[in-house]
């Protein structure tokens, strides 16, 4: 089974790409969703949390509380390097119980997704990487579309993150969407996908 990592900045169109990995049969992972759905649910991680970083991150119902966690951590390079060594260990753990079940499942590929696929580990565990990188006036106007967000807003959110030569230095291919229409970026992401899972599927 493939084991693709897929990542780049927001507003990049990392999501059709996806959509070209899911027609060939891949199963997607979005990073993201599952460490929210652990911060909901995994009594585990929560508890390493509080253990950590105190009572005060959760909530009346005892749930961590985004918000209280992140005024904890973003201010203190040393507390969000922890946060960071605790949620990964956990993600990294669903995302191989998703890979080991999609792959009893037979799938030909899985597709991690993950803005920070290289910066947390997980690109390690990919067979490729591939980076998704649009300019940055396509990326701005995309992000305020989706997000009902301003301008500004949308700058800053684009500005915080890694800029394109990193992805190319840490990215094995790199997929341009210079905002042509979404079939024809997909379609060139389909050519780019599919000789790797035909490989797969026909046990080459």
């Amino acid at each position: 089974m493939k084991r693709i990592g897929i990542t780049g900045p927001t507003g990049a169109g990392k999501t059709t790409a996806l959509n070209a990995l899911v027609c060939l049969g891949a199963h997607v992972i979005d990073a993201d969703r599952v460490y929210h759905q652990l911060l909901e649910g995994s009594a585990p991680m929560r508890a390493e949390l509080t253990a950590r970083f105190g009572p005060g991150i959760l909530d009346s119902a005892g749930r961590v509380d985004r918000k209280a966690l992140g005024g904890v951590v973003f201010a203190d390079p040393a507390a969000l390097a922890d946060l960071n060594a605790i949620t990964h260990r956990y993600v990294m753990e669903e995302i191989q119980r998703q890979t080991a079940q999609a792959e009893a499942q037979g799938r030909p590929a899985v597709a991690i997704d993950a803005i920070a696929l290289i910066e947390s580990g997980a690109a390690d565990a990919c067979d490729v990487v591939v980076g998704v990188l649009a300019p940055k006036e396509v990326r701005v106007c995309r992000i305020m579309a989706r997000e009902g967000i301003s301008e500004a807003y949308a700058r800053k959110r684009v500005d915080a993150q890694q800029g394109d030569d990193f992805f190319r230095a840490h990215c094995g291919y790199i997929l341009e969407n210079g905002g042509e229409d979404p079939a024809e970026f997909e379609a060139r992401a389909l050519a780019l996908f599919a000789p790797w899972i035909e490989h797969i599927s026909n046990g080459k």
